[in-house]
């Protein structure tokens, strides 16, 4: 490692895949604007933004991935062995890797265990400014598959508010977190709202026949968009809905509401649903989809380049959201990439949402699945309706991602 450059020097860590990171990914493209190079540590798996991948300003610190400790260990046992390989890997690439000795070291929480005790301590042996990147709790997602009273969430909540209270700043999603996060654990956080990139955007006519053509391949429903004229009453309506296949995002609540869509005769608008993402639960509902019969539905799932998927979002009538938070204090980010697209949407009911989402204006809130149904019914039965939530979601678009990191972030990184 050189000693530190005359250029300001930042390090980002995410404990997790750098490209399924969009927020940190953001913060670094905003830290190369206002001039820092910029050392990203975390795992490898997708594909980064294009944008970080042709900086020279940027470079992707991979740390090696996780043996599958269960494969040879009892849970427990197999979870220290996680930890400790983590903690001893982080340890070595921001002590070997690093381009040069940051100025500043961000990162992202969750997950906690063991990067914010880890970057803690190279901070504090390096006289690094440490900051925190509050998303939700970490203990709260643990307890989701664990339940509140198993002793790994006790512990965890323990270790999470204890060592998070040695940053000398803090970020967090929304204005909830920040008086949670000063009430209950006395920790001083600026909010910093997710707001879309500039490659967020509607997508126009040209680029939308482009791009299903070149998906109709593996999807051929698509060509009905290219084909077809707008005006035609045999027209699709398009539906997007980003999930990652977990607990606490409920697919079966749109599977549910789709079947209904589907069975109510005054509903004659065909939907081509397209669910983008990954995770553990993905298989599961697929199997489901396959044995239905839908005569005004077709579902598709595709995995999606980082410049494709805002491509697509900005086709859609329509966006979806089943985020829920384990926490009930974050807010989904797929939401705001919809709203980047100018694509107003059906978000699932909890706790800070109308920091986002507000009812009847720039989309709908929902909390089962009779309701959803109902609000599709609406939107495609009703054309001005569609338009009356995109003009108050334009009003959304007005700030940029490094607008408002410039008002909110960039004070911690002087």
């Amino acid at each position: 490692m050189t000693d530190i450059s005359k250029k300001k020097n930042a390090c980002i860590v995410v404990l997790g895949d750098i490209g399924r990171s969009p927020r940190m990914q953001y913060h670094a493209l905003s830290l190369v604007k206002e001039g820092f190079q910029v050392d990203i540590v975390g795992y490898s798996g997708s594909t980064p933004i294009s944008d970080l991948l042709e900086s020279d300003s940027v470079h992707f610190q991979y740390l090696p991935l996780v043996p599958d400790f269960k494969n040879y260990l009892p849970n427990l046992l197999a979870f220290v062995f996680k930890v400790f390989f983590q903690a001893i890997t982080l340890f070595w690439c921001l002590n070997a890797r690093l381009t040069n000795i940051p100025h500043y070291l961000l990162v992202q929480n969750p997950p906690a265990i063991p990067s914010i005790f880890i970057c803690w301590l190279y901070c504090l042996l390096f006289n690094v400014k440490f900051i925190i990147d509050w998303h939700n709790y970490a203990y709260t997602i643990l307890s989701l598959s664990l339940g509140q009273e198993n002793m790994l969430v006790r512990l965890s909540r323990v270790y999470e508010r204890y060592f998070g209270r040695f940053s000398k700043a803090n970020l967090c999603v929304t204005r909830a977190m920040r008086s949670d996060l000063k009430e209950n654990w006395n920790i001083e956080a600026r909010t910093l709202h997710d707001r879309p990139p500039d490659r967020f955007r509607p997508t126009s006519r040209k680029e939308k026949h482009a791009l299903f053509e070149k998906l109709s391949s593996d999807y051929p429903g698509l060509l009905d968009f290219v084909h077809l004229d707008e005006k035609d009453a045999t027209y699709p309506g398009l539906v997007v809905s980003s999930t990652s296949w977990t607990e606490d995002e409920d697919f079966s609540i749109l599977f549910k509401a789709l079947t209904l869509y589907d069975a109510d005769p005054n509903n004659t608008t065909r939907l081509v649903v397209m669910v983008t993402g990954k995770g553990p639960m993905k298989q599961y509902y697929l199997d489901q989809i396959r044995e239905k019969t839908w005569v005004k539905i077709m579902i598709y799932t595709p995995w999606l380049s980082p410049e494709e998927y805002p491509m697509l979002i900005g086709c859609a009538d329509l966006g979806v959201s089943l985020h829920t938070s384990s926490s009930g204090l974050d807010l989904p980010m797929k939401v705001v990439d919809m709203f980047g697209c100018g694509v107003p949407v059906c978000a699932k009911n909890f706790a800070c949402l109308h920091e986002l989402v507000r009812h009847g204006e720039n989309g709908f809130v929902f909390d089962t699945e009779e309701e959803l149904c109902e609000q599709l019914s609406q939107c495609f039965q009703d054309r001005s309706l569609r338009k009356k939530l995109a003009d108050q979601v334009s009003v959304f678009r007005r700030q940029s991602w490094h607008e408002n990191w410039k008002a909110n972030a960039m004070p911690l990184f002087t």
